[in-house]
């Protein structure tokens, strides 16, 4: 069941000591088909959600910018480095480029983003579950499933599919 932006906090609330356990599982001793078994789950999930009807990834959160990025987006924006961070960014306590303002500034009240092809690698890389060595993203699994639907989706198929690999118990 795909659930909507609002209720998933509730949703990770109820099911957060699990989830957290068994991602904490998974990055102690990921199986050697992880990366495979996510981007199954991934693509099955992404048939059926269309992030335009959500946009809450970029309503609720900020991605971090790059240089890369931030020259990027500078081109596309004709604008110089130091203006674009003066009028969109803020450097927070890790050293990172964040965005001043959520939702996003470059965000259409249609969901689409107005610097899509030139958006951060962070965005183009969101919600991290299609990716290579997902044992090292399993971290941003719980955080994002708060957030996005297609997160929360996959994570519980994910623990499905766990689930019924395990040994049945025995019943008296």
């Amino acid at each position: 069941m795909i659930f909507t932006p609002a209720e998933l906090p509730l949703k990770v609330k109820q099911w957060g000591k699990p989830l957290k356990a068994m991602l904490l599982k998974l990055k102690a001793k990921p199986p050697k088909n992880l990366d495979d078994v996510f981007q199954k789950y991934h693509d099955e999930t992404f048939r059926k959600i269309d992030c335009l009807e959500c946009g809450n990834c970029c309503k609720t959160t900020s991605p971090e910018f790059f240089e890369k990025d931030i020259e990027r987006l500078c081109k596309v924006l004709k604008m110089k480095p130091g203006q674009f961070i003066e009028k969109y960014l803020f450097l927070d306590t890790d050293g990172i480029y964040a965005l001043k303002t959520v939702p996003c500034p470059f965000l259409g009240s249609d969901n689409y983003c107005n610097v899509y092809d030139d958006r951060p690698k962070a965005c183009r890389e969101f919600p991290h579950t299609n990716q290579r060595k997902m044992h090292t993203q399993l971290h941003l699994g719980a955080k994002n499933a708060e957030i996005c639907p297609a997160v929360f989706d996959i994570l519980s198929k994910l623990e499905e599919s766990i689930l019924a690999t395990l040994p049945k118990k025995k019943e008296f």
